[in-house]
């Protein structure tokens, strides 16, 4: 019977090897050990790991050295059943072979390793070995803590890890306080996976390393819009002053995303070389990046900003004319008298006759306010003060801005609106909301009559 195993250990097809394997395995019979042992020296990577799991599960002694041996195989497969079956045999002269297995390049490799030490009984003797147990069980929150004993283990982790094991070093990385780890967080941003390179970015941006300037910068021409304004974000913490130039690039991007970041984290950098390119940012296609340049001018204070912001104040956009009003304020309480808001009085005039209602609306309040105050510099015409009406300049009352709201172009924030108009309970309100009523777009026309029910 012995020998009609052996020769089906020996047939050219590793299916019936496997089989042959996979049955001496079941067996409670000790005259299964030798073939097994035979078969740790199969061709067959997969022939090899039944072995071995088959050799932890009857427990014999005599598969110690030859398992041991087999912690060098090239196939992983086979290595990590070696190391779970040494577990099972318990015997501690495995132990140090399976602290040299946690170095290992494959995960499941240094996982079945780390478990089968637990069952021996080992534990790590410093931090170099907590460290790897750590990487090797996935407990990379721990490692993070063990400072640069455990960056070896995370970067070959970052070798040969899945995606999320590589996110989870990346993140293991960042929460270090080594600046060692910065090298192998700038190798990362080479990595063809979008996903990995921002989560560097991220981990890099902690670290304020300026070191990694050159490396970040480069990523503004990166194909993913998502990488670039990551890259935006972590090009200010590297060097603040220097990226400026590469900033004011960037608000040129293709990707919205990628320009709001930029204006962003100009405004917050203060910068006043950065004035020009968040004027032009004002006129940008998507709202969003407009009212962040607006309020971006406002933190930098600049009165150069000012002509622009006055035109910006008659964007079409709630938003946008709210930053920019609000970013005059900021700039110069008395920016009403500056010649910049005087030189704008053309382009105010025109929008006088725009074909949307709010740029309308806002140019005659606009023109309005600038016209009843005195200019700040002589060469403009001197009004009769004696004579010359005194500016409103009082916040407008809530019937005002609402009142103003329910000819926005948004339909939500008209309904917002009414409904608001009809909590007020003013008498002012009722012939506002009767013109709401007339709105024929949903849902402002169910709103409106309910709020005039309770105006009343």
């Amino acid at each position: 019977m012995l020998w009609w195993t052996y020769q089906q250990l020996r047939v050219s097809s590793p299916k019936t090897r496997l089989a042959t394997v996979e049955k001496l395995a079941q067996s409670d019979l000790s005259d299964s050990v030798e073939p097994l042992l035979f078969a740790l020296k199969d061709g067959d990577a997969e022939v090899r790991s039944a072995a071995a799991r088959g050799l932890g599960r009857l427990r014999d002694r005599r598969a110690v050295e030859p398992l041991v041996e087999m912690l060098r195989d090239p196939a992983p497969l086979a290595r990590a059943a070696a190391a779970e079956a040494l577990g099972q045999l318990g015997d501690v002269q495995a132990i140090n072979w399976l602290v040299w297995l946690l170095r290992d390049t494959e995960p499941d490799v240094r996982s079945r390793a780390s478990q089968s030490l637990k069952q021996l009984g080992w534990r790590p003797e410093n931090d170099a070995e907590r460290a790897l147990q750590s990487v090797a069980t996935g407990n990379l929150r721990q490692a993070a803590t063990l400072g640069a004993e455990a960056i070896g283990p995370l970067v070959e982790l970052l070798r040969s890890g899945s995606q999320e094991k590589q996110l989870g070093a990346i993140r293991a990385l960042g929460d270090m306080d080594d600046p060692a780890a910065v090298q192998p967080l700038l190798e990362t941003l080479r990595k063809s996976d979008s996903a990995l390179r921002i989560a560097a970015l991220g981990a890099l941006e902690r670290f304020a390393a300026p070191a990694a300037f050159d490396a970040v910068e480069r990523l503004l021409k990166d194909r993913h819009p998502g990488v670039r304004a990551a890259a935006v974000e972590t090009l200010a913490k590297c060097d603040g002053t220097c990226a400026v130039p590469g900033l004011i690039r960037a608000l040129k991007d293709s990707s919205w995303e990628v320009r709001r970041a930029a204006v962003e984290i100009l405004g917050a950098l203060g910068e006043p070389a950065a004035v020009d390119g968040l004027c032009r940012a004002l006129n940008d296609k998507d709202r969003d990046v407009r009212a962040g340049a607006a309020m971006a001018l406002g933190r930098i204070g600049d009165a150069r900003g000012i002509y622009s912001l006055v035109l910006a104040s008659l964007d079409s956009e709630t938003t946008v004319r709210y930053a920019s009003t609000s970013s005059l304020q900021q700039i110069d309480r008395h920016w009403l008298r500056s010649e910049a808001a005087h030189r704008a009085l053309p382009e105010i005039e025109t929008a006088l006759n725009h074909r949307e209602y709010w740029v309308r609306h806002s140019a005659i309040k606009l023109r309005e306010q600038i016209n009843s105050v005195v200019p700040e510099k002589s060469k403009w015409p001197q009004p009769d003060v004696s004579t010359a009406p005194i500016p409103d300049l009082s916040p407008p009352s809530a019937l005002a801005i609402l009142n103003d709201l329910l000819h926005d172009r948004d339909s939500d924030l008209r309904s917002a609106a009414a409904a608001a108009l009809g909590r007020l309970r003013e008498k002012d309100a009722k012939n506002i909301l009767t013109e709401a009523v007339r709105d024929g777009d949903h849902p402002v026309q169910p709103t409106a009559p309910g709020a005039l029910a309770v105006s009343l």
